[in-house]
């Protein structure tokens, strides 16, 4: 185990082990985050749902699905980024997690973006943007005002974080409108991730393979 594994592995149970707040009364389990530790980007989401408080994982209901399609029709595996929230227990009911909670957690969610140490930062939702930019030092309005462009700032002690906010993925599950504008964001997400950071690569189509396309 590698100095980032010992680290996480501690981080987590740290996490198990929290009652900072009443949110550990009514978890089946904490969901502290996947991926890999090593990635260049890091997401973080609002706060776990029921099927993520029964698996202990993050955005494993529709949401996560829609995130993981999000990600995956653009190139970029889900396992190859890494993925949080801003509270690690769910809310009773699914409500959104009060200011006082996202407070009580920032330990761990500070721990997290040091150890992945991103260049890319998404968040997702107006508590994961407001959070976020906070650390940053940069006034958040709302996540619709926000969106569609992206941030450089020094977060927790990293310099130059892109930082783009976009909605949550669950919002396009009750506002279809949101979708497109998901999609858009996430184009923008790709560009960055594969162009001005150089990770992976785009195959680029030439004029050869429009012409052996023709052949099938």
């Amino acid at each position: 185990m590698d100095s980032k594994e010992l680290l996480w592995s501690e981080i987590v149970s740290r996490i198990s082990r929290c009652s900072k707040c009443d949110l550990h009364k009514y978890r089946t389990n904490p969901v502290p985050g996947e991926g890999s530790l090593y990635s260049k980007m890091l997401l973080i989401g609002e706060a776990p749902g029921k099927n993520e408080d029964e698996e202990g994982r993050p955005f494993v209901g529709a949401a996560g699905k829609l995130l993981t399609e999000l990600l995956e029709v653009r190139g970029i595996k889900r396992s190859e980024v890494f993925i949080t929230n801003v509270v690690k227990c769910r809310p009773p009911n699914n409500r959104e997690p009060y200011d006082e909670e996202i407070r009580a957690c920032s330990e761990y969610t500070v721990s997290i973006i040091k150890l992945v140490s991103p260049k890319i930062l998404v968040t997702l939702g107006n508590h994961a943007g407001k959070f976020i930019f906070e650390l940053g030092g940069v006034r958040w309005i709302n996540v619709s005002r926000m969106r569609g462009r992206s941030y450089k700032m020094d977060i927790v002690g990293i310099k130059d974080v892109l930082v783009i906010p976009t909605y949550h993925p669950a919002t396009a599950l009750y506002n279809p409108n949101i979708r497109s504008v998901l999609e858009s964001d996430f184009d923008m997400i790709k560009e960055y991730y594969f162009m001005e950071y150089g990770v992976g690569s785009i195959k680029r189509k030439t004029l050869l393979d429009f012409l052996e396309g023709g052949r099938h």
